[in-house]
């Protein structure tokens, strides 16, 4: 069996969810009595996917609402409350200006989930070959490759004090993904790859990257596409690759191509160029993983074991030569 390299981009950093609940609830379609909408609540359980056909979620209703847990979604601050406990960093260690920070509270958190590094840890002690690309809208991203430089070589993490063994590489250079109607163009340092340059230039580029960086993608062409599929962070899949496998880790990934943050390009044939929009259902837990925060913070395994699950996945396909796009 031929071991895919995993290419992983992550969307890790977590200092929003220390200073509001996030909208976690699922709603029911609306009820009409006496003329005046109403609605239902139709799960007391966070869930990534609706409980039934047809439940929409808070969030598409009414979007993001400060102090969710506080008002509307008051029956899920118990889950918010014992998450956030779950990230407290260590009371005996002292707060780490990169690693750490300050809630609303006062109380101090882990600002990157500790499920990422454990998936550094896994991912070496299994002899995988791999790279690891934050990709982030945020301008935040110099500070989070300053952060896992540090928890690389400095054994500064409370938890994982023995990262610098795994002697991982690590680009502190944050590049940048920039799309127009001419296409994508991705910068970093002296480096420049255009998909003018062909679609197959820039899949190469991401399959030959090495240890750990980033890039910040354009979050303007996202809100000018109306936050759709055809303006999210490009990703490009060779579903003949039986050697290079790309995974892209989100929580806004969603199975809704109106309201999802990746634009996925399939390659149409072993070695061509010609590709297409490939919808988000179609790659789901193949290359395409939505994070369950939840679950990334209260279960250390947890990228672990999607990533798993995104290689057998992957790896079945390509043994019977199917087109990840017919699945």
């Amino acid at each position: 069996m031929t071991e895919p390299t995993a290419t992983t981009f992550q969307s890790l950093c977590t200092g929003q969810t220390t200073r509001r609940g996030r909208s976690l609830g699922i709603c029911g379609p609306p009820i009409t009595t006496t003329g005046k909408r109403m609605w239902e609540w139709l799960s007391d359980s966070p869930s990534l996917l609706p409980p039934c056909k047809d439940a929409v979620s808070y969030y598409s209703q009414f979007g993001r609402v400060s102090a969710f847990t506080s008002t509307a979604g008051q029956r899920f601050r118990g889950f918010l409350d014992e998450h956030l406990d779950l990230l407290r960093w260590p009371k005996d260690i002292k707060a780490n200006p990169e690693l750490s920070v300050r809630g609303e509270d006062g109380q101090l958190y882990h600002w990157i989930v500790p499920s990422f590094f454990q998936l550094l840890k896994d991912l070496v002690q299994e002899g995988r070959e791999f790279a690891i690309l934050f990709r982030t809208f945020g301008t935040d991203l110099p500070l989070v490759l300053r952060a896992v430089y540090r928890a690389l070589n400095e054994r500064v993490h409370p938890l994982f004090p023995d990262l610098p063994d795994l002697k991982l590489s690590m680009n502190k250079t944050a590049g940048k993904i920039r799309c127009s109607h001419r296409g994508v163009v991705l910068t970093r340092a002296e480096e420049r790859v255009s998909i003018q340059d062909g679609e197959r230039a820039m899949y190469q580029y991401f399959s030959s990257a090495q240890g750990v960086g980033g890039f910040q993608d354009h979050f303007d062409w996202w809100a000018r596409n109306s936050f759709s599929i055809r303006g999210g962070k490009p990703m490009l899949v060779d579903p003949f690759d039986p050697n290079v496998q790309h995974i892209f880790i989100d929580d806004n990934i969603r199975q809704n191509d109106n309201d999802t943050i990746v634009h996925p390009k399939v390659f149409l044939e072993p070695g061509g160029a010609g590709s297409r929009t490939a919808c988000t259902c179609e790659l789901y837990d193949i290359t395409l993983v939505q994070t369950d925060l939840l679950r990334a913070i209260s279960d250390l395994s947890y990228f672990t074991q999607r990533v798993h699950i995104c290689l057998e996945n992957y790896e079945r396909n390509v043994q019977q030569g199917v087109d990840l796009g017919t699945v």
